[in-house]
């Protein structure tokens, strides 16, 4: 069983069963509601183009960042797909993006949306190479190990490692495992939004696993998901 909680605001906290969560549902999405658009506006005009565009430009590297149309209607958006993930299934999973978060933010000049595959977001705003501290959650298996504070330092140091794997390679993107003992293997996964530099996805990734402890203390998974980086680990294998 899988929890799930948003954050700055924390309101909600959900149960979803982990086989229940495939690739072809949203993980989890949130709206800006900062500000509206008008049908056939300048704005939404662009913001079509742009989304048009950003299923094309993220299939040959699972990575495409663009800006339509000049401010204040200017529409920026990136798409971005899991390390591990197949041409075919990346294309995929941001043109189901696409189509979600328009029906979920409507008129709305700002939005993201996260798939196990993929996330994709836009904005009115040039967001570029800036850490994303707005946007994201968290996700933790609802089972607990026997002890905790071996395990958190454990997963600590394993996803470290990733990251210093991952800001050091051209995806932003590192996976691994660790062997816990005779009978167990933690595996780990990190992912950067290529936008940023090697040392912000690093700044990234740094703050995001020192949550662990907010967000799936002593739990056998988890995840932080934020809107420019990301971290999983488990007790499973769950990447490609």
């Amino acid at each position: 069983m899988y929890s799930l909680r948003f954050t700055p605001l924390c309101l909600l906290t959900i149960s979803l069963l982990v086989h229940g969560v495939i690739s072809a549902d949203p993980l989890f999405h949130f709206c800006s509601k900062s500000g509206n658009f008008s049908a056939k506006s300048p704005y939404e005009i662009n913001l079509n183009k742009l989304m048009s565009s950003l299923s094309y430009k993220v299939v040959p590297s699972g990575f495409g960042l663009g800006s339509v149309g000049q401010a204040p209607d200017r529409a920026n958006g990136l798409a971005l797909c899991r390390g591990d993930v197949s041409s075919t299934d990346c294309k995929t999973c941001v043109s189901e993006a696409k189509t979600e978060i328009l029906q979920r933010c409507p008129n709305d000049k700002e939005g993201i949306i996260w798939y196990d595959n993929c996330l994709l977001k836009y904005s009115n705003k040039d967001f570029f190479g800036n850490i994303d501290y707005k946007y994201k959650f968290y996700m933790w298996n609802v089972q607990n190990v026997s002890n905790p504070a071996s395990f958190n330092q454990k997963t600590k140091e394993l996803l470290s490692h990733l990251t210093n794997e991952a800001y050091h390679s051209p995806k932003l993107f590192a996976t691994g495992e660790q062997k816990l003992g005779e009978a167990q293997t933690l595996y780990g996964l990190v992912q950067c939004t290529r936008d940023l530099s090697t040392t912000g996805c690093k700044k990234c990734l740094d703050e995001a696993i020192s949550e662990i402890s907010s967000c799936c203390d002593g739990k056998i998974g988890g995840r932080v998901v934020g809107g420019s980086c990301n971290f999983r680990y488990e007790l499973y294998p769950f990447v490609n």
